[in-house]
């Protein structure tokens, strides 16, 4: 080798591809992680072994092997060029995804493609040109007067991807911020040094380097999402073994049970059946921990307004509008709303209580509401309704990202909202 820097770029490289190797492993190796999570990971260190290896590739052959591998040296110095300006684009999906925007939809995304098309356009120009910088007929590199130029819009996508992290810092978690600052600043500390001094390699460095902390952060945040969930489940589980316990609902079935038996065997047979299987779902939700099919749910929530139609008889109508089923949502989701609609519906004195449960697809996700007729009411008001529907909410967005709405009917009753999005359903 010619200088000590030359060891020094040598050693960085070689150290480099072994912590990309690293990275990449253990991406692939936490299977736990979030499935959208872990393909960004994945990508993200696959593309920095490929910047780093073209860099190895570049230096050998401008150092070791001269005059005769101009070709070589070309092509690995471009392929060098190319993989790092990938990494950008790659942060900015991956922070809309961490932030569950939809990217179809996104201005910082089409932004970030344009500036990364014009630095492209930049690289093939260069190839033709010695304005920025070219590697003569001896296999020797050189910059020319106007290289800075190409580091413009990877500096601009940068900054972009730096404000677009501060806009949306109260909608990431700690871990997250940090992840993305430290992914962003370091690169670019790197990029604006060696923009004015040529030799130390300092961007393949901190490039590295602040992938690592992004795994790092990340693997923190998901650590922590974890331990919420299980928090939330130990919850959901006292939740569920309180509703189990409720003496009054079963109290009132069994009653409706016995008078039936001797007026109308049948119905009373098929209230058992139903009480049975709503009893039934109540126990296995206790052991589930994960997102579960709508068609459980659905029968969960069609067995409990079974037995209550039996009880109210005419007090109670449902109507099914179900025109989608083959999504998943966290355990006891819809059957308590529908339940908190019997509860503070159903009354002699008022009009029988409508319940109409709807299930649409649209091209953001699945949307489900519960629409009762009833007096309607206010979970601000309500300590007991405030308290489960805060729950579900809760589970809803830590589980699959989604959202719960609760608001008055267009002429009386209340209106629950669940809105799905279309990538928690491709995550499983």
């Amino acid at each position: 080798m010619n200088n000590f820097i030359d060891v020094l770029n040598f050693s960085i490289a070689v150290s480099g591809c072994l912590l990309a190797f690293l990275g990449l492993f253990l991406s692939l190796s936490f299977t736990s992680l979030q499935k959208g999570i872990r393909k960004f990971l994945i990508c993200i260190f696959t593309t920095i072994m490929a910047y780093v290896f073209s860099d190895l590739v570049s230096q050998i052959s401008l150092v070791f092997l001269g005059p005769g591998y101009a070709s070589l040296s070309k092509l690995a110095v471009f392929l060098e060029s190319f993989f790092s300006s990938v990494l950008m684009p790659l942060l900015t999906l991956f922070m809309l995804y961490i932030n569950r925007e939809d990217w179809r939809k996104s201005r910082l995304l089409y932004a970030s493609a344009i500036l990364w098309l014009i630095y492209f356009l930049l690289l093939i120009i260069t190839q033709m040109t010695h304005f920025i910088y070219f590697i003569s007929d001896k296999n020797v590199y050189f910059r020319g007067s106007w290289y800075p130029l190409l580091l413009v819009s990877p500096i601009l996508l940068m900054l972009m991807n730096l404000s677009a992290l501060f806009r949306r810092r109260n909608q990431l978690s700690v871990f997250q911020r940090r992840a993305f600052f430290f992914y962003l600043c370091l690169p670019l500390i790197g990029m604006l040094i060696q923009s004015f001094s040529y030799g130390l390699l300092v961007v393949v460095l901190s490039t590295v380097l602040s992938s690592l902390f992004l795994l790092y952060f990340i693997l923190r945040d998901q650590k922590e999402q974890h331990l919420r969930l299980v928090e939330i489940n130990s919850r959901q589980q006292m939740d569920i073994l309180l509703l189990q316990m409720r003496p009054h609902f079963i109290y009132n079935t069994l009653s409706s049970i016995y008078y039936l038996c001797e007026i109308d065997p049948l119905k009373a047979q098929q209230t058992i059946g139903n009480f049975t299987t709503y009893l039934r779902k109540n126990f296995t939700a206790v052991a589930k921990h994960d997102l579960i099919p709508f068609s459980e749910e659905l029968e969960h929530t069609k067995a409990y307004l079974a037995v209550e139609q039996t009880r109210y008889d005419d007090l109670l109508t449902v109507d099914y509008d179900i025109r989608k089923t083959d999504f998943r949502l966290p355990p006891l989701t819809l059957q308590p709303i529908v339940e908190n609609a019997v509860k503070h519906g159903v009354d002699p004195e008022l009009v029988p209580l409508l319940i109409t449960i709807r299930t649409i697809e649209s091209e953001k996700g699945i949307l489900i509401s519960v629409e009762d007729s009833g007096p309607g009411y206010s979970p601000e008001k309500d300590d007991e309704i405030h308290v489960g529907i805060q729950n579900i909410r809760r589970r809803l967005q830590l589980m699959c990202g989604a959202s719960l709405e609760i608001r008055p009917g267009n002429v009386r009753g209340t209106v629950v909202v669940i809105r799905i999005p279309r990538f928690a359903q491709q995550d499983d």
